[in-house]
Formats: structure tokens, sequence, C-alpha cells
């Protein structure tokens, strides 16, 4: 039977869309997700290819967030932990560039692969509105209120839903909806943590000696622009900080697509004067000192901050979470001004070293990117805003694998990572405080409970971008394939719940579980069937050594040819329907890796043994490594079980056995 608060919020959509006000027009969906992020997309795409009604509403122009916005030098981890419709969008884009899977593109690749996940599923999209309101009756949203950005957008929406999805980087439908979170670092006390709230730490950091003051040695003649006057506060201690935001930048250094980088119309040089005394300081500085250029396809970059002054507009954004709208846009001018101005100074003060001038200045904005926006990106990386503090807290246990939920309904492996805080003063000398980068762990599952607000708040809700985390945890969650998992997630728990008469909050995790697992691209596709070395039923022959640093999931194999004895490991796919599948192998970067490895597959009726080179393989990015493809196999189902064998014949060097994975067809 339906509980009762169901049919209740039906009654009143119903007779709320009678009576229509003039100045705003009312609609009407089973799910409504609000911002077109990623996890956005990700969410409403699964919502609508389950058969609900959905609407999208993204407050820009464009889809897919930092995912279509530059950040195209993917923040991985470990690719073990990515699933669903999340690694589908990475192998999309690697059919693009003629991959089977590639996490490395350029902006507009992503764009077009979201808005094909839109089209395909015939998802409603609204652009440029935003939302004002929500109203709320028995911690039910019945409907929120929409206005537009511009006044081309249309006229003010109400718009009632079932179940609301908050995919936004700042988390504004859940404060909204009076939801509790949280802005800033928790004390390491609160959840008993030891990397949380203030950290002078050593990563992105200036060396000793460097003079933040206007007149050099006198502190009476005030700060250098950037520098916060406030004193440094206990390790550990909480603040309202927020980690800092920049662009990831796309760039070019292709002539015939480069529009020069030219003086920003308010520059001001007085914000680089602290950069300049850096420079002093670095012997035989090059522009990777000051920025992290990492290369795209056809010769484009995403540029992201790097060492102790960089991109990062450091402790300028503080109020940017709880801002209004026309503060949030002057924080972004602001960001978008100082980034462009720092790509200037970099290519054009005299007091810049003449090698890093002559390296950035053959780089300029691709004419092929962000045409509607002036060829620069219109999503400002907002690393984190408002959390969530729901029905459980992801914190650094969970991260480090010391609490494990069973409930998970995605898996992070990102090391705990937050951006500077602050500039400070400290001994006399200018210092940033609040990096941190804490990794060596493995991946680890999410809980469902933590995109969920506490049910005595709110019963319709899902937010799986601000989530329920602490500032630390977050660090490590908030990564954008991660965010398209748990957006998938949310989509499935709506029509589960919608499909039940229940709500979200009292649906166990069981079934959303299963539902990933058995349709994880939404569309009837059957799953992967991949067999890691960790899995039960994997056989070993031979002494093999279990590493879990740069491995595909927990761990990998690894003989490093210091025995001259044979070695195997038996991979058994549990392959239930016969058929024809794609066959890959992981291939783990390596010491002294063997020219080629043996792999030798059994079919069920024949072996074939084949040599992989391993001067074929280039690990790119951040992965720890490669899948290989071996073509395609019939394989049957039953009693003849295939194998894939991974062993030393023949080696010159160390070897792994880490992962196989078969891919069944897609379905057109």
């Amino acid at each position: 039977m339906k509980s009762i608060y169901w049919i209740i919020l039906l009654i009143s959509i119903l007779s709320a869309n009678q009576g229509l006000a003039h100045s705003m027009t009312r609609d009407s969906f089973d799910v409504v997700v609000y911002g077109g992020t990623a996890s956005g997309v990700v969410a409403a795409y699964t919502a609508r290819m389950m058969g609900r009604s959905v609407l999208l509403v993204e407050p820009g122009n464009r889809l897919g967030g930092l995912s279509s916005g530059g950040l195209g030098y993917t923040d991985i981890g470990n690719k073990y932990a990515i699933r669903g419709l999340a690694l589908d969008f990475y192998r999309q884009v690697g059919r693009h560039y003629g991959k089977f899977e590639q996490w490395i593109f350029e902006p507009h690749v992503a764009a077009h692969i979201f808005s094909a996940w839109v089209r395909r599923s015939a998802t409603q999209v609204l652009y440029h509105y935003r939302i004002t309101g929500a109203e709320l009756q028995n911690g039910l949203i019945q409907s929120i209120s929409l206005q537009p950005c511009s006044s081309q957008a249309g006229p003010g929406r109400v718009i009632h839903a079932l179940i609301f999805i908050d995919c936004s980087y700042e988390g504004d439908l859940m404060a909204k909806s009076g939801v509790s979170y949280t802005v800033g670092r928790e004390s390491n006390d609160v959840y008993q943590e030891t990397y949380n709230g203030v950290q002078l730490r050593e990563h992105h950091q200036f060396p000793d000696g460097i003079d933040p003051y206007l007149m050099a040695g006198n502190p009476a003649s005030g700060l250098l622009w950037g520098i916060s006057p406030q004193p440094l506060q206990p390790q550990g201690s909480g603040d309202s900080r927020v980690q800092s935001y920049n662009f990831r930048i796309c760039l070019t250094s292709e002539p015939s697509n480069r529009i020069a980088i030219e003086k920003p119309a308010r520059y001001e040089p007085a914000h680089y004067e602290l950069l300049a005394r850096l420079m002093e300081k670095i012997p035989e500085p090059g522009l990777h000192n000051f920025l992290d250029v990492n290369w795209m396809p056809h010769h484009k970059t995403d540029i992201n901050n790097n060492g102790p002054f960089s991109t990062d507009m450091i402790g300028m954004n503080d109020d940017y979470p709880e801002a209004d709208y026309d503060r949030r846009e002057t924080i972004r001018r602001e960001h978008e001004e100082y980034v462009k101005g720092l790509l200037y100074f970099l290519g054009h003060d005299k007091r810049v070293p003449a090698r890093v001038r002559n390296e950035i200045l053959p780089l300029g904005y691709p004419k092929d990117e962000y045409q509607q926006d002036k060829h620069w990106s219109p999503q400002m990386y907002v690393r984190e805003a408002r959390r969530m503090v729901g029905a459980y807290v992801m914190t650094q246990a969970n991260c480090e694998g010391m609490t494990r939920v069973m409930d998970g309904i995605g898996m992070a492996a990102y090391t705990m990572d937050s951006h500077n805080c602050q500039r400070i003063v400290w001994k006399g000398m200018v210092k940033n405080e609040g990096d941190v980068q804490i990794g060596g762990f493995g991946p680890y599952p999410i809980s469902y409970r933590a995109i969920l607000p506490r049910q005595d708040q709110c019963r319709n809700l899902l937010v799986p971008v601000c989530l329920s985390a602490s500032h630390i945890a977050y660090g490590s969650i908030r990564m954008e394939p991660v965010f398209m998992e748990l957006g998938q997630a949310a989509g499935v728990a709506a029509v589960l719940a919608i499909r039940s008469g229940k709500s979200p909050g009292e649906l166990e995790a069981g079934p959303i579980q299963r539902e990933l697992s058995v349709n994880p691209l939404a569309d009837g596709t059957p799953p992967d069937i991949l067999v890691d070395n960790d899995d039960p039923g994997v056989i070993q022959e031979g002494a093999w050594k279990r590493e879990t640093t740069l491995s595909y999931g927990p761990s990998r194999l690894v003989d490093d040819h210091r025995e001259h004895v044979r070695k195997a490991v038996h991979f058994y796919p549990s392959v239930t329907s016969a058929g024809t599948y794609r066959l890959l192998v992981y291939f783990p970067a390596l010491e002294n890796p063997s020219s080629k490895t043996c792999i030798r597959v059994f079919d069920g009726g024949k072996q074939t043994e084949r040599f992989i080179s391993r001067s074929s393989l280039v690990v790119r990015g951040q992965a720890s490594g490669e899948w290989v493809d071996l073509g395609k196999w019939f394989l049957p189902a039953g009693r003849e079980k295939p194998s894939i064998t991974i062993s030393n014949k023949q080696a010159d060097g160390a070897i792994a056995a880490d992962a196989i994975l078969l891919v069944p067809p897609r379905r057109p």
C-alpha cells in the first residue's frame, strides 16, 4: 500500500496545477533534477530511461559542469572505482578518439556526449533558470520556484514533482528545502579525524623567506594583495573557510586555432607582485613552476593550479557558498579576471624570466571551444561549497578503510585533497594554509545514506553532489566520475521510490545496488564481466608479489623476474550467456617491465596464445595503467568455462596480472 503522504503529495500537485497564475507557469514531473552538471545529466538520463517524466534545470547555457568546462585531464584515483554511466562516458570519449576508453578530452567532446544523452532519452531541459524558493509540507517538497537568469529566458516557473534531485555544485535546492548543511572545515574533534580543519603543510607552499609586506621588511606599509592579516589558528581547528576556486584553462598551441592572450580590461599588476617575488627565489624557473599544464588532444591544454602562487585565487571565495546570485556572479567574474590577468602577466611582465614568457606566448584561447562564451569556460571550478549533514556523514575513516559501509551505491578512490584556504603571515614570511594531499588507500564505497537528508527534515530529496561528508572526506569524493556515479544512483533511487510508493529514505540500498549492477547503462545493455585478481576463484601458479600501489582495484600481482620459474595467474570469467565478447587485459605501469607478456585464452574449445608487446602500451594522464584490447571472442556458457591466463613465459622483465574484462555488444 502506498504511504499516505505520497498520496497527499500527488493530490497537492494536481490541485496546485488547476489554478495557474498569470506571472508564473506551473508544470508537473515525476522527477526534477536541479543542476546540469555531469551528475545532473546522468541522474536525469537514468530516471528518464527508466520511464519517468523528468525535467533537468540548468541555470547556465551548457551541460556537463566541470566535465565539459575544462576539466579534461580527469582526476581518477583508481579506474576500478568507476562504473555504470560514468565509465560509459569515458568509453564514449574513447570512441571519439578511436580508443576503447580515454580519460583525457577536449571540452566540446564532453559537451557533445552530455547533449547526446539528453537527446537520446528525450529529457526536457530548462536552461537559464535558477531556484528562488521551495515549498514544503509535512517534510515533502511540493514545488520549487524558478526565476529566469535573464529577461530573455521567459516568465517565472513553479515546478512540482514527486522526487527532487539537487545536482548543483552549490546545493541551492538543498538549502532552500531547509535541509541541514555546513560550510567550511570541521575541527578534527568533530569526527575524530586528523586532516580536517586548519592545516599548515608542505604542498603548494612558499619557500621560506618571502616577504609579505608592500615595502619589504616594513609591516607598517601593509600586506601585499591576497595575504590575510588574520593569525594562524591551531592545527586541526575548525573554521568557515572554503578551499580555493579557479578555472581549468583550455588553451591551444595550434596557430590556426589560436586567439592571442591579451591584457584584461581590469588588469591589476599588483595582484601578481607576490608571484614576482616568488620567481626571484626559484633557480631557473619554468612555466611548470606556476601552472600545471596538461596536454589534451589537438594541441589543447587543461591547465590547473600548481605551486604556491598559481590559478587558485586563494582566500577570495569564502562567502561564495551562501552568497546571493549577484554576489556569486561578482566572485566568478573576479576569478576570471584574476586568471586571465595571470596568463597575461606570465607572458608580458618584464619581471617574468624570459624562459617562462617564451613558454606561454605560443598559447592562446581556442577558437573552437566555448564559442557561446567568448572562448572562456562558463564554469568556475567550485571545488566545495555547502555540504549536507544528512542521514550518514562520510569521514576520513571511510576513505582510509577504517569504516566500511554496506549500503554503497558508488565508489571513490582519490587522495583526500583540499586546496589552500588562505594566505597568511607566519613568522614574518608568507605562507599558504589549507592544502592537504593524503592518499595511499584503495577504492571505498559511498553510503546511500550520504545522499539522503535526515528524514525528519525532507523525504523526497536526493543530494549526490553536495552530499553528506566532512571537509576532508569530501576532498576525496568530489571528483567528476564519482559525481556521475552518485547521480546515476540518485536517478535509480528516485524511480524505485516512485514505483514502490515509498520515499527514497524508506528504500533499502539492495534494490538500488541490483539495478546499478544488472542495468549499468540504463538501457538494458548487459553488464561487463570483470575479473580482478582479488576476486574469488582466481588461481595463482608460483609465488607472485601482491602490491597495493598503482593497481586496478585493491591490488595487483607482480612477478619481478628474479625467479626463473614458471608463474601464471588464471582468470575464470562467469559467462552466463554465450556470445561474442570483446576481451581486454589491464596492464599497469611497472618498473623494469618485460618487453612482452604471454596471454593464453581458452574459449571452451581451444587455446590461443598471444604475446603482447610492452612498447605498444602508453599510460596516459593520471591512470595507473591501460586496457589492452585482444579483440572479439565467442565464449560459451555453462560447463565449458572459458579462462584467460597471464604467464611469465618468455618474459625478460617484470609482468603483472591485475584484471581482465569481457565487454558484451552494446545496444544500438
